[in-house]
């Protein structure tokens, strides 16, 4: 590991020199071979990116209830899914900034506030104005999370465990996702969608949590000591950083992309009736499937941080997106809810669990001084291009069907496999 890394011992660094004695062998060697600090950070990490997919995926639960109740057509109803993307975009790329500049737990404890506060006056708006500026609202929020919790997790977990760990991390969405789709089958055909978007301000309660018990990673502390200018957004562009940070961007861009394009119209594709291009499947059944598929998406997060600790980043990759750009085509060439069922888990995991890597192969690109905004930036540009996705398949579905629209996410697939020409492999280099 780089001097940074190995300087006079305080009680994290002998924690993590300890770990030389701890039995990392299993399934779950690397949370064994960790210390305390490690655990309560991957925790706030996990349960904060569990509660952003819970809030944020509401809405695309709710999507045909809400086309049917505010007199939505489907470019407009993709239209609103847009805007809360280019809003996350903006909240990664600031949060990412604080985070290096204030610290990672600050910034995660503001992003879970903002979203579960919008989330709730969601369920308030009159009008498609109203929601619009509640969801960019929410989306501000909803990006700083990521950028705070991984940088937060990177930074407090061995090298050799670290894409497990973010790998893990990650699968909190699926939980996230699956736990929203739990809540609008309960309450949806009770209460409305209303109700549904007034559960969302309950993770607001997890901050008090955090601000107890997690620290800020020892990595960041000392790189304040060194008086480091922290969070310098040029930085990320200079030297041959210039032409990762673009290849990362736009490799991410399609994989986001193809993730929105896909999942969230999926809920409304299974849901609105046959005349309006749909399956036609109950609030209960829809559920029911999207669950299915948080098992597959699930399972995809967790392999992913374990098949690119053992043969690389890259490679893992590249086999995800490309698995996922056949499956979607196979998925959306079916309309008997059988073999939905199937193969719905699988599209899941090939699908999303290539986000489990992003997180691991930027952590060890950039340096600690700039991680958070190199990741802020990357991922939420990313998001913020990715976000004419919604209104894209909105729009195509309106005139050409779905089957039609959901194939542009896999095509976007295709060429985020692509892009991974210009993009090294970093599996086991130390942070610095």
């Amino acid at each position: 590991m780089g001097t940074e890394l190995t300087v006079t011992p305080d009680s994290e660094a002998l924690a993590v020199g300890s770990l030389q004695s701890t039995d990392s062998r299993g399934l779950f060697g690397w949370w064994r071979a960790s210390p305390p600090e490690a655990h309560r950070a991957f925790i706030a990490a996990f349960l904060g990116w569990m509660l952003d997919s819970f809030d944020v995926m509401l809405y695309a639960l709710v999507l045909a209830s809400l086309i049917t109740d505010l007199s939505l057509d489907t470019a407009i109803a993709g239209l609103l899914g847009s805007i809360t993307l280019v809003a996350s975009g903006v909240g990664g790329i600031a949060f990412g900034i604080a985070a290096d500049r204030y610290g990672r737990t600050r910034a995660l404890m503001v992003s879970i506030l903002m979203y579960s506060v919008f989330t709730a006056a969601c369920g308030l708006a009159q009008t498609v104005g109203q929601l619009a500026v509640f969801r960019i609202l929410l989306g501000l929020g909803m990006g700083g999370e990521w950028a705070s919790g991984a940088a937060l997790v990177s930074e407090t977990w061995p090298d050799e465990h670290r894409g497990r760990a973010l790998g893990f991390m990650q699968s909190a969405w699926a939980v996230g996702y699956a736990c929203a789709a739990a809540v609008t089958a309960i309450v949806l055909p009770v209460w409305g969608w209303r109700a549904v978007f007034f559960v969302g301000v309950l993770p607001a309660f997890f901050t008090f949590w955090v601000r107890r018990h997690v620290e800020e990673p020892a990595i960041w502390r000392r790189s304040r000591g060194r008086h480091l200018p922290r969070g310098r957004f040029s930085a990320i562009f200079q030297g041959p950083l210039r032409r990762l940070t673009i290849a990362i961007t736009l490799m991410n861009a399609c994989t986001m992309f193809g993730w929105w394009a896909f999942n969230l119209w999926i809920p409304a594709y299974l849901s609105l009736p046959q005349a309006r291009g749909g399956i036609g499947l109950s609030a209960v059944a829809m559920s029911g499937l999207i669950i299915a598929m948080q098992v597959g998406m699930w399972f995809g997060y967790v392999t992913f941080g374990y098949i690119s600790d053992a043969v690389g980043r890259k490679r893992t990759y590249v086999l995800y997106v490309l698995s996922a750009a056949v499956l979607i085509l196979a998925y959306t060439a079916t309309r008997q809810p059988l073999v939905l069922l199937l193969l719905g888990p699988f599209v899941a995991f090939f699908g999303t669990g290539w986000s489990s890597g992003f997180g691991a192969f930027t952590a060890e690109i950039y340096a600690t001084d700039i991680r958070a905004t190199a990741q802020g930036f990357t991922y939420n540009i990313g998001r913020v291009a990715s976000a004419v996705a919604p209104f894209a398949v909105g729009s195509i579905a309106r005139t050409h069907g779905f089957r039609a629209a959901l194939s542009l996410a896999a095509l976007a697939f295709l060429l985020a496999g692509v892009a991974w020409i210009w993009i090294p492999e970093t599996k086991g280099k130390a942070l610095e």
